[in-house]
């Protein structure tokens, strides 16, 4: 069965963190603080997923104004089914869901720096993180 994309599809924080988990972004994520999930998940305002029939297997959340600049604060694929372009796709979709003069920024985990050139994106010099309190 090919693997089907959809905009702001509805399902439950435990799919949620379970992407998270088996995709290894889990690791750079609070998955076990649901509060805050529960908050990453229901306040991006640009939600792409990919799915496996009923299975949630990638996410790409995005803040943005869709005008000018969107923050892809999370791309995601289940391992068990990464290399096959599904990230790829997920940025394409969003991509698409903006207008034409937008944007897109995100910060690479370092496993995936190789990943994002391939796909269009140039790396910024200029990028500045401040952690939380």
């Amino acid at each position: 069965m090919p693997i089907t994309y959809q905009r702001d599809a509805q399902f439950d924080l435990d799919q949620f963190i379970e992407l998270y988990r088996v995709s290894t972004l889990g690791e750079r994520r609070p998955v076990e603080n649901r509060d805050v999930m529960q908050a990453m998940m229901e306040h991006g305002n640009l939600t792409i997923t990919a799915w496996d029939a009923e299975k949630l297997v990638g996410i790409a959340r995005t803040l943005t104004d869709f005008a000018y600049v969107a923050y892809l604060a999370d791309l995601a694929v289940h391992a068990d089914y990464q290399k096959r372009g599904i990230g790829a796709k997920l940025v394409e979709e969003t991509r698409a869901a903006l207008e034409p003069t937008c944007f897109i920024t995100l910060l690479s985990a370092p496993a995936a720096n190789d990943f994002y050139p391939k796909i269009g994106f140039e790396q910024h010099p200029r990028a500045w993180v401040m952690n939380p309190k």
